[in-house]
C-alpha cells in the first residue's frame, strides 16, 4: 500500500491523524473524529491555527471558554454547504455532538497574526464550477485566501461520479512566485453511496514520486509534491476535503504541459 494513503479506520473515535512529522513535512496537520451523539471531543491549537469543519451533524463548540452554540445542520457532506470555526494559536476547543458529528481538525502554523476566534457559517461560503463535461466539479470555499487566516487553506469539493477532479493534473511544490507556490495538502474522500471507489494519482515530473491508490470512504491522501489527480467511478459521487499550508498563503499552480491543453476545452 502506498505510504501517501491513510486507510479509513471505523468510528467512533480520533479516526484519522497526520501530522508534519507523520507525513514528512513542515506545515499541514489533519485530524477527523467521528461521535457519537452525546460524545465530546476537545483539544488545543498550542502553536498552530485550527479550522474545525464539521463534515456531518450538528454540535454544540466552546472555545477559549466562550459559548460559540450548536452547530452543524447536515447530515451528509454531499448536501449543502458546512458549518466550520476558524481558532487562532493559544486557543483551547471542545465539541460536544447533539447528533452522530464528523468533526475535522485542520492545522497549520500560527504566525502570530492576532486574529480571533470567529464562526464561519454556510451563509458566507463562496461556491464555484469548475471545469466541463465529465472534468465538471463543484467546489466551496471554506477558508480560502482572500479570507483572514495565517497559513491555511481549507476547501471542499464534490465529484459526480464518472467525472475527474484536480485535474487537468496539476502542481503547487515550488516556491516560485508568482507562476508557482509551495503547499503541501491533504485529501479526505467521502463516496455516495459509501460502497464507492475512486482513483488518486500522485506523481512528479521525472516519476521519482509515483503513486496511483485505489481510494474509498473515508481514506486520507497526503500530497508531499507533484501532480494530484482524482477519478470517481461511475455511480459514485466523490467529495473531498482539502487542507493546504506553505510558506506562502496563497494557491498558486502549475498545470501537466502535456496535459494543458485540455484547458481550452
Amino acid at each position: 500500500m502506498s505510504k501517501l494513503l491513510l486507510k479509513a479506520m471505523q468510528g467512533p473515535g480520533h479516526v484519522a491523524h497526520v501530522t508534519p512529522e507523520i507525513a514528512g513535512w513542515t506545515y499541514v496537520g489533519f485530524d477527523l473524529h467521528k461521535l457519537d451523539a452525546g460524545q465530546s471531543v476537545c483539544g488545543k491549537t498550542e502553536d498552530k491555527e485550527v479550522c474545525l469543519v464539521f463534515v456531518t451533524g450538528k454540535g454544540k463548540v466552546t472555545a477559549n471558554g466562550e459559548d460559540l452554540g450548536l452547530l452543524g445542520d447536515r447530515m451528509s457532506p454531499f448536501e449543502g454547504k458546512p458549518w466550520s470555526v476558524y481558532l487562532p494559536e493559544g486557543s483551547d476547543w471542545w465539541v460536544s455532538a447533539e447528533t452522530d458529528v464528523e468533526i475535522a481538525v485542520c492545522s497549520a502554523p500560527g504566525l502570530g497574526g492576532g486574529l480571533p476566534v470567529r464562526i464561519i457559517s454556510p451563509e458566507g461560503l463562496s461556491q464555484e464550477t469548475r471545469g466541463k463535461g465529465t472534468n465538471t466539479r463543484y467546489v466551496t470555499n471554506i477558508l480560502p485566501e482572500n479570507e483572514p487566516a495565517d497559513s491555511l487553506l481549507v476547501v471542499e469539493v464534490i465529484t459526480p461520479g464518472g467525472h475527474t477532479s484536480s485535474y487537468p493534473p496539476h502542481k503547487h511544490d515550488q516556491d516560485n512566485l508568482p507562476a508557482e507556490s509551495y503547499l503541501e495538502e491533504t485529501y479526505y474522500h467521502r463516496f455516495n453511496p459509501r460502497q464507492g471507489f475512486g482513483f488518486q494519482r500522485v506523481y512528479t515530473d521525472d516519476r521519482a514520486l509515483d503513486e496511483a491508490m485505489a481510494i474509498e470512504d473515508g481514506d486520507v491522501v497526503m500530497v508531499p509534491k507533484g501532480y494530484h489527480p482524482c477519478a470517481a467511478c461511475h455511480g459514485y459521487d466523490l467529495y473531498y476535503l482539502n487542507v493546504m499550508a506553505g510558506p506562502k498563503r496563497t494557491w498558486k499552480f502549475h498545470n501537466a504541459v502535456e496535459h494543458e491543453w485540455l484547458v481550452a476545452k
